[in-house]
């Protein structure tokens, strides 16, 4: 590798990248550089949906990120996986297609985010879309590069779970992403054929052989460079040497909430009290970067049964196991072609709500808390998860070294309000698995316990088994606040030619998984950025 110019310079290959890419490198008149700190996506462990938990336990494809000790919780340290490879975190995510609730994106237009309300962010959700269960759905695409589809064959306990669920008049949906997304139905995926539908293999692979994309895997990014308030270009590390990356029009940070504020940190952008300790020259006081970290928080209703239903490993299963693998090896299907979280719920867990505050993860199989391993034995799960907290934490620096890895303090439950969603989120799940069609599993409540009970009981279950979904957000937001990093273009206040766009860019969290809202984020910016008109907002039931 050797010094460079580009048009353009995207930083990180994952989500957003990807998109990015593809859309610029679509004009054959421009040149983009697209830089991943990573390998290439070949690892087998990628592409298998069942194998999340052994792509996220892959040292070369993880950043292995952890939490600084959480002090609300007893000090514990926490797992921040990240994806490090082409696709980013799509490769090795839970492949989970949720768009949050279309009230969330009015709150982002109305706190000054003017663009991004939901009748103006659908048509960049759909334009990338082609959804293989919803062809004639107005609130879906069907000709875009990313497939998102349903499982072909589900677990049978997800019939159970409808079953329990409709038992408490809770509402059957049947497309989670429509413009009313509460109640309980099945997942969609990016799963296309029984695979993982990374970004790399829906974005990438498509626009990697035009002559004007140049790709660039397991290079570093150090810094951005500065000339007086314009991004000139980057300053990057390939094999021991560390060499300048020009760009003529535009830098562009894809590189995730964690490592985009720490980019921007490195590169002299931010608070400067918390740089002149590290010895970084402070190019452009900017306090907001690296702030308002969150994050949704949950905490696990877990059932165990000798019932071999549910998946898992076990010798009374093992049949059942052989017969997983030849299905998947000859049609793509069944247990390997599922991420194991097959249902899901959006509820109001209390009067007064406009919105639902808790998703349910119904999950077929033993919880094990070390993130998405292999389950042993058998069970099932609901999780709650709190979707709108109000706890914020940081992104800082450890070290100027680029190669440290940043402080990731999530902050959790410094508000205690957000205990409360997951108290009633456990009620419920608890009155599911109490209802007649999941007792005669005959299963035994392994966590909370049936003798945690109260209000202060389960606060200290949270405490002790409360986990991150990783779904941090809104480390580089944008807003026109004096904490908001970006302007409504992504464009970083007071700097020239310099973006972000990834999920550091979300004024506040959405009420859903965050990858398909990344996805949108980018094609919006790749509209902004080549200079196009926005496409037409639209309300597929109601007026604009």
């Amino acid at each position: 590798m050797t010094d460079q110019s580009f048009d353009y310079i995207i930083v990180g290959a994952g989500t957003a990248g990807c998109v990015i890419a593809n859309r610029l490198s679509a004009d054959p008149k421009l040149s983009v550089c697209l830089i991943e700190a990573g390998p290439k996506d070949s690892h087998p462990f990628i592409h298998i949906p069942a194998a999340t938990g052994a792509a996220i336990g892959t040292a070369s494809l993880n950043w292995r990120f952890v939490t600084a000790p959480q002090k609300h919780i007893y000090n514990r340290v926490l797992p921040q996986p990240r994806g490090k490879c082409l696709g980013g975190s799509s490769s090795i995510n839970g492949m989970v297609y949720s768009r949050g609730n279309p009230l969330d994106y009015d709150d982002w237009a109305k706190a000054g985010a003017s663009g991004w309300s939901f009748a103006e962010v659908l048509p960049y959700f759909k334009r990338s879309e082609e959804n293989l269960s919803f062809r004639d759905s107005p609130w879906h695409g069907t000709s875009g590069e990313m497939a998102v589809s349903s499982i072909v064959k589900p677990n049978p306990l997800n019939t159970v779970f409808e079953q329990a669920m409709a038992r408490l008049d809770y509402t059957y949906k049947a497309d989670l992403n429509d413009g009313d997304p509460e109640g309980y139905g099945p997942r969609q995926l990016n799963i296309r054929n029984g695979r993982r539908e990374s970004m790399a293999t829906a974005f990438l692979r498509p626009a990697r052989g035009r002559a004007n994309l140049a790709i660039h895997t397991r290079v570093l990014v150090r810094r951005v460079l500065l000339d007086q308030q314009r991004a000139t270009g980057v300053e990057v590390e390939s094999s021991g040497q560390i060499l300048q990356i020009k760009a003529r029009r535009e830098v562009i940070l894809c590189a995730g909430a964690v490592q985009s504020p720490q980019l921007l940190l490195l590169s002299g952008i931010g608070d400067g009290a918390h740089l002149q300790p590290m010895q970084i020259e402070t190019r452009h006081h900017l306090p907001g970067v690296g702030a308002n970290l969150h994050d949704h928080p949950s905490a696990p209703v877990m059932m165990e049964t000798d019932n071999t239903d549910s998946y898992g490993l076990s010798w009374r299963a093992l049949p059942r196991g052989v017969l997983y693998l030849f299905e998947y090896l000859l049609f793509r299907r069944g247990a390997l072609a599922s991420n194991l979280f097959e249902s899901a719920a959006f509820l109001r867990t209390q009067g007064g709500l406009d919105r639902p505050d808790v998703q349910f993860v119904f999950q077929p199989a033993r919880k094990m808390l070390d993130g998405f391993p292999i389950p042993v034995g058998h069970g099932y799960v609901l999780n709650p998860i709190c979707l709108y907290p109000k706890s914020r934490g940081r992104i800082s620096l450890a070290s100027p070294d680029p190669h440290a890895p940043p402080v990731i303090d999530t902050n959790l439950f410094a508000d205690p309000e957000d205990f409360q969603p997951l108290i009633r989120g456990i009620r419920i799940a608890r009155k599911v698995f109490a209802s007649p069609p999941f007792v005669r599993y005959r299963a035994v409540e392994t966590g909370p316990g049936p003798a945690l009970q109260s209000d202060d009981e389960l606060i200290e279950y949270i405490r002790k088994i409360c986990y991150p979904i990783n779904h941090q957000v809104s480390t580089c937001r944008m807003g026109v606040d004096e904490q908001a990093v970006l302007d409504p273009e992504l464009k970083v206040h007071g700097i020239v030619g310099l973006r972000v766009a990834d999920a550091s860019v979300f004024p506040v969290i959405i009420g859903g998984n965050t990858n398909a809202a990344v996805v949108m984020v980018a094609e919006k910016a790749a509209d902004m950025i080549l200079g196009k008109k926005p496409l037409t907002a639209e309300a597929p039931v109601g007026d604009l």
